[in-house]
């Protein structure tokens, strides 16, 4: 059998992406202290990294697939091919000063810029037209400034730890989130392709399933052309008649947001017996 060697990111990725394999059909489980959860397949054989590390090692061969964000794919400049974007663990990389700093001052100088993306920041300082300097840093970058750095280049999500620390965001250099990517090498191997391709599909189901869900309702004859014009749907709803003509049954899947105005709109409609429930996969 032609294993599926598959990376996933240690840390505060790993949860998203074990529930996403559970969701998939695929439990992970992981003894503590140990880096080779079993996936229940057994064409898979998975290792825990470091998200930094997982772009690199699938341009290097070693493995076939993983998951990281893509930040660190930029970063590292590694040539992987991009799969699927997950979206989780949402992140933007961003350029931020004391908030008191002015931010032309700093053109006048060379400046120590504190960050763990010494690439990506080299790139756009130097487009940007900074006189700098790198300091390589190893976490808790934003507690640099202001006595060991000027500018610091990290990774926020809602930039809250940010102005905590007295800094501001002064530019958003890239976004960022959870990908699935794969080697250029196991993508040409046709089992593996196969296997990459099927858990895309997988994991796009979960996804669209996550943000959908089902409604049932009953509505009377009459009433059913009316309340069949103002459905959402992602295709005709599926409809069942009565017992007895009483009227007919409908199932529709709309997303999630859309529901709480919805439901109101099909009361006033005629529909009744209306019944939500959540979806694991949908598969279009």
């Amino acid at each position: 059998m032609n294993t599926l060697r598959v990376l996933i990111p240690k840390g505060r990725m790993f949860e998203n992406i074990a529930r996403l394999f559970a969701d998939a059909g695929f439990p992970i489980m992981l003894a503590d202290r140990t880096y080779r959860p079993v996936i229940a397949a057994p064409w898979f054989a998975a290792k825990i990294m470091k998200a930094q590390n997982v772009g690199q090692l699938l341009e290097l061969g070693s493995h076939d697939a993983g998951f990281t964000g893509w930040d660190w794919v930029q970063e590292s400049g590694a040539a992987v091919e991009k799969i699927i974007d997950l979206g989780f663990d949402r992140v933007r990389i961003v350029a931020a000063i004391p908030i008191t700093q002015d931010e032309a001052e700093l053109r006048d100088k060379t400046i120590t810029v504190a960050t763990e993306y010494v690439n990506i920041a080299k790139e756009w300082l130097s487009q940007a037209g900074y006189n700098y300097r790198i300091l390589r840093t190893y976490g808790a970058t934003e507690v640099f400034p202001p006595d060991d750095a000027d500018m610091i280049i990290d990774n926020t999500a809602s930039g809250q730890t940010l102005r905590d620390n007295g800094l501001k965001i002064v530019a958003t250099l890239l976004e960022s989130s959870t990908h699935f990517v794969a080697s250029s090498a196991a993508l040409s191997d046709p089992e593996k392709r196969r296997h990459i391709e099927e858990l895309s599909m997988l994991f796009r189901a979960v996804l669209d399933g996550r943000e959908k869900v089902m409604l049932e309702m009953n509505v009377s004859e009459g009433q059913f052309p009316s309340l069949v014009a103002g459905l959402p749907s992602m295709r005709s709803p599926t409809v069942s008649p009565l017992y007895d003509g009483a009227g007919f049954a409908l199932k529709i899947a709309v997303k999630a947001s859309e529901v709480p105005d919805l439901i109101p709109r099909l009361k006033k409609l005629g529909a009744t017996d209306i019944v939500e429930y959540d979806l694991r996969k949908v598969v279009p």
